[in-house]
Order: C-alpha cells, then sequence, then structure tokens
C-alpha cells in the first residue's frame, strides 16, 4: 500500500418509536434491540429516568456550538503550555460548565440529544470537540465519514428510537480517506470499497479541504436520499441534518 496516508493516517474500517410503512422491517428490530420496549408494535416505551434529561439542551444546534467554542479557546490555550500535564489541565476547563448524568440512570437507559457521522481519526473526538458527557452524543465513525449502510441504520436506530433531534455529518482538516480518494496510488480492495463514496463526490479543481467539505455535505444528503426513516423524520420536523468542518489547528467546528 502506498501513499502517506497509509504511512501516517491508517484508521480501521424519543423514546417514541416511530410506526408505519417508513419503519418496516427495521422498526421491528429497533423494537427488539430495548428490554424494556413492548413486543406490539406502535406501544411507547417505558418513560426513562428523569435525571436521564437534565442535560437535555433545549436547542441541539446551539448546545453544539457552544461546547465548541469552549474547547476551541481551550485548545488554543493548551498549544502555548509546556507539558502535556499542563496542557491537560488547561484542557479539562471545557467540562465546568457541564453536567453529568447519573450513572445509574444512564445504566437504565439514553436520550442522546445529537448524533455525529464523523471520521474514526483519532484527532477527532466528538466528546472533546464539543465539550459533552456520557450519553449526550450518539457517535457514528468511519474513515472518511461516509453514509455506509451500516452508518444509515445506526442513525435510523438514533432518531427513531432514541429521539435524537439532530444528526451532523462532519469533515476535518487533512482527513487521510479524503486524501487517498484523491491520489492515484493503488489501494487495497477494503480501502477501494472505502473511498469509492468520496470519490463519487469529488468535484474536479477542489483543493483537499474543498473535497472534504463536500464529502461532509454529500454525506449529510445521503441520509436522507438513501432512509426514509430520516427522510419522514426531517419532514415531520422532528430531526435536522447539518454538515460541518472540523479545523484540528484551531479546534473550531463550522457549519456548513
Amino acid at each position: 500500500m502506498g501513499g502517506s496516508w497509509w504511512a501516517h493516517d491508517v484508521m480501521l474500517p424519543r423514546r417514541q418509536v416511530l410506526v408505519g410503512s417508513a419503519l418496516g422491517m427495521a422498526g421491528a428490530a429497533f423494537l427488539m434491540l430495548r428490554p424494556e420496549a413492548s413486543q406490539a408494535a406502535g406501544m411507547r416505551e417505558k418513560p426513562l429516568p428523569d435525571n436521564l434529561q437534565v442535560c437535555t439542551p433545549k436547542d441541539a444546534l446551539t448546545r453544539l456550538q457552544e461546547g465548541n467554542a469552549r474547547f476551541a479557546k481551550a485548545w488554543t490555550t493548551a498549544s502555548a503550555t509546556g507539558t502535556p500535564e499542563q496542557r491537560m489541565h488547561q484542557l479539562n476547563s471545557i467540562w465546568e460548565q457541564n453536567c453529568q448524568i447519573d450513572p445509574i440512570a444512564l445504566a437504565m437507559g439514553q436520550q442522546p440529544f445529537a448524533a455525529i457521522l464523523c471520521c474514526a481519526d483519532s484527532r477527532v473526538d466528538p466528546g472533546w470537540l464539543f465539550a459533552c458527557g456520557s450519553g449526550e452524543l450518539f457517535q457514528v465513525r468511519s474513515a472518511g465519514n461516509t453514509a455506509f449502510d451500516e452508518a444509515i441504520a445506526s442513525l435510523e436506530y438514533a432518531v427513531a428510537v432514541l429521539g435524537t433531534p439532530l444528526v451532523v455529518s462532519m469533515g476535518h482538516s487533512g482527513c487521510g480517506a479524503v486524501k487517498a480518494a484523491i491520489a492515484t496510488e493503488p489501494l487495497t480492495p477494503l480501502l477501494e470499497v472505502l473511498v469509492k463514496p468520496i470519490r463519487a463526490n469529488l468535484r474536479s479543481g477542489d483543493d483537499l479541504t474543498q473535497a472534504i467539505e463536500g464529502n461532509a455535505r454529500y454525506a449529510a444528503a445521503q441520509l436522507t436520499a438513501r432512509s426514509a426513516v430520516l427522510m419522514d423524520a426531517v419532514a415531520a420536523g422532528k430531526l435536522t441534518i447539518r454538515s460541518a468542518f472540523f479545523d484540528i489547528g484551531s479546534g473550531k467546528v463550522s457549519m456548513l
């Protein structure tokens, strides 16, 4: 395998269930995954404990942006700090305005306020980037943040079963998977499959950053194009889908 991607960036491959024709077999499978859910489609799940709702924001997108602003400020400050320990001390400041859901409540269920479709890159951790704790973000990650079948199915679960109102498709600066899609070096058979959807949306003349942003937009568009569950949720006003770009150097996430 050739190219700098392989050398430097190898990555391994609401509470109410929406019932109807849009869910079909998927809806039945989702119900079976929740032990407290009724076996009869259309029945509401048992209410989650109140202390799971403590951290639920009024507006999911605003909460993400506020959390990222705290992270980016700490990230920039940490860059000028001498030791790894001092940098971590600075970064820990992002949690000062957070709450933490009771672990006992988390053992009983989850109610994430946003879902993030992002890259598996070790530098791209949504929990850090958006200053979120356990139980707040539903994360689907794979090299290149493409809308592969299992990713879409996972997001259907987040929206249809967990009631997640926001999905963000997020690319990041210097993405190795997009580099590989642009390059001409031969890839392994599985990596060729991985970059195929990225190549499908490349535009002639785009630089790397433009290609990464285009890939994030394309993945976001694929969610409703390929999933009746997500399409119907958007049409019903129960779901918002956005695309975004994370700049590793500055720590800032920009909505596209």
